[in-house]
């Protein structure tokens, strides 16, 4: 039997631990003996079930948050953890911002791994030595295996083929089809995020779609989207209207507004670079659109993220805690 330690850290969609366990168990189901056995292991101040490094484990894997790391992290000792399982060649796994943890340990360099669109730059900036990638998952072999993934539903097509590798091709086959999977999805399948679904809709809309998530930052004009495409630009709003229910530059506001949400909440960047790197030319326009369509200012929406985390973390103290003082009387 391999041990399997899955690190779920606070804030990592609960999603990708009961798809790796789901998966894990079904392929146990079909292989001649059970061979792999997964275990939910703690992280940081709480001690029940603690992931222990020096155990001898089979593989290791780290789900968590797209979240720039911070130097004050409750879990600061992670990434020297993670270096004495690597030690003692186990595989690596890691889930959307799992990444960011192996990086962080220097266990990518001259890997390749999963890397979300907007984040992928700094990546490429902070750990220049590893090769990241956008595509649906990698796999890494040599000299250890190193799999990752930027989405949660991508890990049963990562997995299923890591198995496929380890145990034939009729067993991966066979997994898939129990978890109702017609067809899996090959690597080179790039996650693009808000783009999914193009692949469904007219080629000259998907077209002014990829224009506009390629040019967040500096916004394009509606006329200028519609040249670009082949389109005149009531035909370009037709085709919004038609399809999306919007006009060319509310939908396009709206990206830049969901991309400016989603740096305020997992990047530390300040409110006003993230407003530039939205196409925001000022603070103020920034924040009265924001509010506009989200209901509070990114200052309120910082402060509503953070206090969110701390309360995450005291209940999960206080829950181990709880559950040690059961177990001690």
């Amino acid at each position: 039997m391999q041990d399997v330690a899955i690190l779920q850290l606070p804030g990592a969609s609960r999603l990708g631990g009961q798809l790796l366990v789901e998966l894990l168990e079904g392929a146990n189901a079909l292989l001649p003996e059970p061979a792999f056995r997964p275990h939910w292991c703690a992280v940081g101040p709480a001690q029940e079930q603690a992931f222990d490094p020096q155990r001898d484990w089979a593989h290791v894997w780290v789900l968590a948050p797209w979240r720039l790391l911070a130097s004050s992290d409750a879990l600061a000792s992670l990434p020297a953890q993670l270096q004495r399982v690597a030690q003692r060649g186990a595989l690596l796994g890691a889930v959307e911002g799992g990444v960011l943890w192996l990086a962080a340990a220097g266990l990518l360099n001259g890997r390749r791994a999963c890397a979300i669109d907007w984040l992928t730059g700094h990546l490429q900036q902070q750990h220049p030595d590893a090769v990241w990638s956008q595509s649906l998952y990698e796999i890494d072999l040599p000299p250890r295996p190193v799999l990752s993934c930027a989405r949660p539903l991508a890990l049963p097509d990562l997995l299923l083929a890591w198995l496929a590798r380890e145990h034939g091709d009729a067993l991966a086959r066979q997994l898939g089809g129990r978890l109702g999977l017609s067809s899996l999805r090959g690597r080179d399948e790039r996650v693009l995020g808000e783009a999914q679904g193009h692949a469904l809709m007219p080629p000259k809309l998907a077209e002014a779609l990829t224009l506009m998530q390629a040019n967040l930052a500096e916004p394009l004009p509606t006329d200028d989207i519609a040249r670009l495409v082949g389109l005149s630009r009531r035909q370009l709003e037709r085709l919004f209207k038609q399809h999306l229910d919007a006009l060319p530059s509310r939908y396009y506001l709206e990206l830049r507004l969901n991309r400016s949400r989603e740096l305020l909440q997992r990047t530390g960047q300040s409110i006003l670079q993230v407003g530039l790197a939205c196409g925001f030319s000022s603070g103020p326009h920034f924040s009265n659109a924001y509010k506009a369509t989200f209901g509070c200012t990114p200052r309120e929406e910082r402060a509503r993220e953070a206090a969110g985390w701390r309360e995450h973390r005291q209940q999960e103290l206080g829950g181990a805690v709880g559950h040690r003082d059961v177990r001690a009387a």
